[in-house]
């Protein structure tokens, strides 16, 4: 392993791009593999505190009413202390963090598809984040239409706020993660996320592997 720290691992991508299934699958393999802990949270949430905050975000009766601004500085406050609570110690103690959004998506929700000027965005984002950025950041990508429907056809949930957008939202969305995967090669891996889940975990499984442990 080529890291005596730990790793942060983030999964990004539009509502219904498969994250969730793919760090399940992502999980099991680095256990498999490497001895160290994976631990895996999510944004907004993984404490109790961002939990609370994730409810405000996306349930809440109230959050109907949330303007740009507030949804900014309220995934800004989640994500402060996931940071200090649950990342950065993690890391430090050799841990492996997969994490189900990170300051990407501020980028991308608030900065694009909101279209809240970029100096505020990311002057809040690295406020929140201090040092910690991904080591590889996995974008899952979908055309908006495709998870559009995957969100309409889900049975076990109501859509949270996120997943009630309209189909123009998730459209800035997409092209927002593919510019910043554009800007930013060395640390996103992009990959298409209409395959078998099976072949997507593969791919994302070996670009893993190349970064992390194929000097072993």
């Amino acid at each position: 392993m080529s890291h005596e720290k730990g790793l942060l691992i983030s999964f990004e991508g539009s509502e219904g791009c498969g994250k969730s299934t793919q760090i399940r699958r992502i999980a099991d393999r680095l256990e498999e593999i490497d001895h160290r802990d994976v631990i895996v949270t999510r944004e907004p949430g993984g404490t109790i505190i961002g939990e609370d905050i994730r409810h405000l975000l996306m349930h809440a009766d109230s959050s109907k009413s949330i303007l740009p601004e507030t949804e900014l500085l309220l995934f800004a406050a989640s994500r402060a202390q996931l940071v200090r609570e649950i990342i950065f110690p993690a890391i430090e103690n050799g841990k492996v963090v997969l994490c189900d959004r990170f300051l990407d998506s501020t980028t991308v929700y608030q900065g694009v598809a909101r279209q809240i000027a970029d100096d505020p965005v990311t002057m809040i984002n690295q406020f929140a984040v201090g040092e910690i950025i991904p080591d590889l950041t996995i974008v899952i990508d979908i055309p908006p239409e495709v998870g559009f429907e995957r969100i309409k056809h889900r049975v076990s949930d109501m859509p949270d706020r996120m997943e009630q957008e309209n189909i123009e939202f998730y459209g800035k969305v997409r092209k927002g993660y593919l510019h910043l995967a554009r800007s930013l090669p060395e640390r996103f891996f992009v990959v298409d996320g209409n395959g078998d889940p099976e072949e997507i975990e593969l791919e994302i499984w070996n670009e893993i592997h190349a970064r992390f442990y194929s000097q072993e």
